[in-house]
């Protein structure tokens, strides 16, 4: 049996991300492809754990070592316990975020370093990069005025002032040109259904091998 192919969405917050990969997802299980989503920090019950304590808003003492460190177990959990077992069954895993959140956000947006990040996470993954990702690209005042726009609950980064978030962006500049033969770049400040259709075509190319 063939391994499936992992996938990951990222991009800034507000770029959409969550919307366009379940749309995505449901599209490719109509049209037959043994698909699963999802997401981190999350997607299994101990990851899920980490998440409340990450984002928790009532957490504004957490150090920004003890947050990159936190998302690093989530992600070795959740890879160990879902995304592997899923991939070598056949089965192609799409996820919202994956290490590459965690350069740009903790690397960057902390000021940790991309390289200090990195290190943790390849303790923590062994390896296990995606094949392709889907960047959803929308600049960070757009993303976040998109956030307090359409959310009523914001978490402890969201909540985050604007110069994190454009720090955040310019760190995904430097991780898709550190990783640009994985990266698939779409333009998310259009209408969601261009967004989603692009989106669509181009995990469907990866499925059917024609990238």
């Amino acid at each position: 049996m063939a391994r499936g192919k992992f996938i990951t969405f990222e991009g800034p917050d507000g770029s959409g991300k969550t919307t366009v990969s379940t749309q995505v997802v449901e599209r490719l299980k109509k049209d037959g492809f043994p698909v699963i989503l999802t997401r981190e920090p999350g997607g299994i019950a101990i990851a899920e754990q980490i998440r409340n304590v990450i984002l928790d808003p009532a957490n504004t003492a957490m150090d920004d070592r003890t947050e990159a460190l936190l998302y690093a177990a989530s992600r070795r959990q959740h890879l160990v316990e879902k995304i592997l077992p899923a991939l070598e069954e056949g089965t192609n895993v799409i996820s919202d975020r994956f290490v590459d959140s965690s350069l740009a956000y903790q690397g960057c947006g902390r000021h940790i370093g991309i390289e200090p990040v990195m290190e943790i996470n390849r303790f923590a993954i062994e390896g296990n990069m995606p094949d392709y990702t889907i960047f959803l690209d929308i600049d960070a005042e757009t993303g976040l005025e998109r956030i307090h726009k359409g959310r009523t609950y914001l978490d402890r980064l969201d909540q985050e002032k604007l110069s994190f978030h454009m720090d955040v962006w310019n760190g995904y500049r430097q991780i898709i040109d550190m990783y640009r033969d994985r990266m698939i770049i779409i333009d998310a400040s259009r209408e969601p259904e261009q967004v989603i259709e692009d989106a669509y075509q181009a995990v469907k190319e990866i499925l059917e091998g024609n990238r």
